[in-house]
């Protein structure tokens, strides 16, 4: 089995490169978060044998990275990812006025202040209890049950957890669930912290390819088949990053195909309600069977600083998970609860209010991209973000220009197992459009240095997360 490196850089995109060009292709993983500080890296013979290079090209790779401050190295011993002396410090001048393209969301929601004001005498009332909230407070989550009924998924109060966000809720299921070194099936490209979290957890990814048509539901099926996966992560509905939606026949097919070879289907729908224009709404996939554990969030609809999230499971499963939660936290906070009470209970003002700032935004980052050559952006219905086909396998080098440009933006291998997809880029379309109008000026200039050349100092780049 080869190296975890070589699968994130891709044998193929180093074919032929030079030590200088190696070295630059592992100082983006490190950049983008796909090798970890402490992480250790194949030693210089093992990793020449991997790449079919010679060694001198590994070892003067190796060292470019060491003098940079990428890398230690000991005499005789192991190789391991750092971070240059200085790298995480606060901004410097030149990055104030930065565009920040790595995280997908809007700013709060218009009814968020009057939500909160709302909320005040509920919150109050509750000032005689414990404070402590593990399973959620009764009225949130019959509201999120309602939620889930109104959509064709019938549902209890007593089949929902309120949890601190859907990152939150993915890491307590694999807390509860989890098994190290059984077989997780994910989709290729995905939301990249979740498959952090599924690596932490000790599962080996086995991805099946989904695209701005959609999944190759026939490859997802045989997978789960073939390699009987513990767990499998989906994002059905206006996928991150792709946008596409799985049609309701397939969702039921994957869910009784799963249910059959005993995989856990984690469903992630934290972008279910990010609707512009789709035309049509599928059932959620938790109507399909039991096998179902479903992911929610607040956080796309009214605000990132609102931590809600919750998890809809059978009975057993809510049972594990309370069982395991206090090892890690005693509940989610009480005021937030209250909000998305009052929040839940005017959905169609809010979801009203998203599709306008989507649809803004969308036709934004649309005008941005017909002035650059080569560009193409695919039908985008809803959800977070345009995947946009650049036209060249140069979207590292891209991601690695644009920060000299004042844009921060993830290249598309970072939503990928493997280092690949380099012929893509999520930008995306919650921003306001004056912001992104200045982002995709900013980006063609960083793709004319690219096609002309240009070298980033990725020594000021710094590590980033995606959201």
């Amino acid at each position: 089995m080869g190296s975890r490196l070589v699968e994130q850089l891709g044998a193929g995109n180093v074919d032929g490169a030079t030590a200088a060009a190696v070295a630059d292709r592992i100082r983006a993983l490190i950049l983008d978060g796909r090798l970890t500080v402490g992480e250790r890296l194949p030693s210089e013979r093992s990793l020449a044998l991997e790449l079919r290079r010679s060694r001198s090209t590994i070892t003067r790779a190796y060292g470019l990275l060491e003098t940079d401050g990428y890398v230690s190295r000991l005499h005789g011993g192991s190789t391991r990812v750092t971070l240059p002396h200085g790298h995480a410090a606060g901004s410097t001048e030149p990055d104030d006025d930065a565009i920040d393209l790595s995280i997908a969301s809007m700013d709060s929601t218009p009814g968020l202040y009057d939500a909160t004001v709302r909320s005040l005498p509920r919150l109050a009332a509750l000032r005689g209890t414990s404070g402590y909230s593990l399973r959620g407070l009764p009225e949130l989550r019959e509201a999120v049950a309602e939620r889930f009924r109104d959509r064709g998924a019938p549902t209890s109060a007593d089949e929902i957890i309120i949890t601190s966000g859907a990152l939150n809720a993915v890491n307590l299921i694999l807390t509860a669930i989890g098994r190290r070194g059984e077989r997780a099936l994910v989709e290729q490209p995905t939301f990249p912290h979740a498959l952090e979290a599924l690596h932490r957890h000790g599962y080996r990814l086995v991805p099946t390819p989904v695209d701005v048509d959609g999944w190759d539901t026939r490859h997802l099926n045989e997978t789960l088949l073939g390699s009987r996966p513990h767990v499998a992560y989906l994002i059905p509905d206006f996928h991150n990053p792709t946008g596409a939606t799985l049609p309701d026949d397939e969702r039921s097919r994957i869910v009784t195909t799963a249910r059959n070879v005993g995989t856990h289907l984690i469903v992630d729908e934290t972008t279910a309600e990010l609707d512009i224009d789709r035309g049509w709404t599928p059932a959620p996939m938790a109507a399909s069977g039991p096998n179902v554990i479903t992911v929610g969030s607040m956080s796309k609809i009214a605000w990132g600083g609102m931590r809600i999230g919750w998890i809809r499971a059978e009975r057993s499963v809510i049972a594990r998970l309370l069982a395991v939660r206090p090892s890690f936290e005693l509940g989610t906070a009480l005021l937030e609860q209250c909000i998305a009470v009052e929040l839940l209970d005017d959905m169609p003002a809010l979801t009203s209010h998203v599709r306008r700032r989507l649809l803004a935004g969308r036709d934004a980052v649309e005008r941005g991209v017909s002035g650059i050559p080569g560009f193409r952006m695919p039908p985008t219905p809803g959800g977070l973000s345009a995947w946009i086909d650049i036209g060249a396998p140069l979207s590292t080098s891209l991601s690695l220009a644009a920060r000299e440009r004042g844009v921060i933006l993830p290249p598309g291998p970072r939503f990928t197992t493997g280092g690949v997809l380099e012929r893509r880029l999520r930008i995306p379309i919650t921003l306001p459009p004056e912001r992104t109008a200045e982002a995709m000026q900013r980006l063609a200039l960083a793709w004319d240095d690219v096609r002309g050349g240009a070298r980033s100092r990725t020594d000021e780049l710094q590590h980033t997360a995606v959201i």
